[in-house]
């Protein structure tokens, strides 16, 4: 039985042989298991195999198919019977309201049975779970000796069961080498999609080409996007499908062989830099052109289309008041952002109303500085009230429909749309987004409160670099550096 079972779920030997042990003993019942691990790691998949196995009677009742401790509790008794069969089972009492007459329906059930097996999958995770069902269930052995509960569970909590002694099985997650072999097992074919037509004169491939191929396209898939972003055996495999046909294109237009693994992987090392193959959505998206030069077009296009800021009109100006207020003075607060200001004294940033004419050696000092000091200290804490005041100043009238950038927007009643931006609520509501997102975070000792906006006089700083804020300024046409001092 191990052998078997091992053969048909890989990289569980010691898991199969615990298991087994403890469920197919003739020595002792066991009246309680649990079986935890983190998703995707053949919990269900190992008891499904070894209950098929065995000739004990067993059901398994998962949790997520039903909705309340009452529909729980009714599906399991269903199971039970339809486990013993019509026979030998004796006819339930209609409904089940509580915990105590379940009890009593499944003693009746299981009164004339020498063993059973109940397992309850992802019973941590049922919905509007009474607090007593976790409890109870592990006592079911204690009024029903020859039944054996096992619990799938994803982490084991102390105190989950209220009850010691009861052997846990732990299932790990797969190491690399573990996942590199079970996608193995299922490689994918060397042919187009289905739903796309077959090129003319098509190529074809032995299973050693295959053999060859498949096993370097996932180590590489592995290495470069599941490892840091989905290292599950469910979402390597569905990586591992979305990324196949574009992957074997050259190969199947005769451009490339399957043994030319080091040129596939430069012509394709774009699947493998971004990101966009582990969003799900339900448009399938555009095959890749297989002309180089049109990829590199199209990979232009989009990153000067991508440059600029999709967030709405009120968190992204939001998020530029922020970035103000990190990477200027207070005190220069009336300076740069009162709109009686003029664009004279606001770009020199020294206050003065005629230029001043500087020196030789001052003017290639002030040239050769392309950074400011404060600008180098990075991003400083700032006040809600603070950043609310400059928000206020620079963008409540502001609609965004500006095409010059000399920063005198303000001044111009034709550019000026009042009401657009919401109230003070909508504002706030926009803020707690930004933090929720971490492009501003809380600064000093009240960092770890959870509510964005709790606790009054504390600081916050902005989270994202200056190229960043740079290219979001410049999708809403906004002169950012003229309100930064030099």
């Amino acid at each position: 039985m191990l052998s078997s079972l091992n053969e048909s779920i890989k990289c569980r030997e010691l898991q199969h042989q615990q298991t087994a042990c403890l469920l197919t003993s003739d020595i002792f019942s066991l009246p309680n298991l649990v079986l935890h691990g983190t998703e995707a790691t053949g919990k269900s998949l190992t008891i499904n195999a070894l209950l098929s196995a065995i000739d004990s009677p067993s059901a398994i009742i998962r949790s997520k198919e039903c909705i309340t401790t009452r529909h729980l509790l009714e599906r399991t008794l269903t199971e039970v019977q339809d486990a013993l069969g019509e026979d030998n089972a004796p006819p339930l009492d209609g409904r089940c309201e509580s915990i105590s007459a379940f009890v009593v329906q499944l003693q009746r059930l299981l009164e004339v049975q020498k063993k059973f097996i109940l397992v309850f999958d992802n019973i941590d995770r049922q919905r509007e779970a009474a607090p007593t069902l976790l409890p109870a269930l592990p006592r079911l052995g204690e009024l029903i000796p020859n039944l054996t509960t096992v619990f799938i569970i994803t982490f084991p909590r102390p105190h989950l069961f209220h009850k010691p002694g009861i052997p846990h099985i732990h299932f790990p997650p797969y190491t690399r080498a573990e996942l590199l072999t079970l996608i193995s097992l299922s490689p994918l074919p060397l042919t187009p999609p289905p739903s796309a037509s077959p090129p003319p004169n098509l190529p074809t491939f032995t299973q050693a080409d295959l053999d060859y191929l498949w096993p370097r396209f996932t180590t590489a898939v592995h290495d470069s996007l599941a490892q840091p972003a989905s290292n599950t055996l469910p979402s390597l495999r569905t990586l591992c499908a979305r990324l196949w046909p574009p992957f074997i294109a050259p190969i199947l237009a005769n451009h490339y062989t399957p043994r030319e693994f080091s040129k596939l992987i430069v012509r394709n090392r774009h699947l493998f830099q971004s990101e966009d193959s582990l969003k799900h959505s339900i448009i399938p998206p555009k095959n890749p052109s297989t002309d180089p030069q049109q990829q590199n077009s199209l990979k232009k296009l989009s990153t000067t289309s991508t440059s600029a800021s999709t967030l709405p009109p009120l968190p992204t100006h939001l998020l530029l008041t922020a970035y103000l207020a990190s990477h200027t003075l207070q005190k220069h607060d009336t300076l740069l952002f009162s709109k009686y200001s003029t664009k004279r004294k606001r770009r020199g940033g020294g206050g003065t109303l005629a230029p001043r004419t500087p020196n030789k050696k001052t003017h290639v000092a002030n040239t050769n500085r392309k950074i400011s000091r404060i600008q180098m200290l990075g991003a400083q804490a700032f006040p809600l009230e603070r950043m609310l005041a400059i928000y206020s100043a620079l963008f409540r009238d502001y609609d965004g429909s500006s095409d010059d950038d000399d920063g005198d927007w303000r001044n111009d009643k034709k550019k000026r749309k009042r009401g657009n931006q919401g109230g003070e609520a909508e504002v706030l509501m926009q803020f707690t987004t930004l933090v929720g997102m971490g492009l501003i975070v809380r600064a000093g000792a009240a960092a770890a409160s959870t509510d964005p906006l709790e606790g009054g006089g504390g600081k916050w700083r902005v989270n994202v670099g200056r190229e960043y804020v740079r290219q979001v300024a410049r999708g809403v046409r906004f002169d950012l550096d003229s309100y930064l001092l030099e």
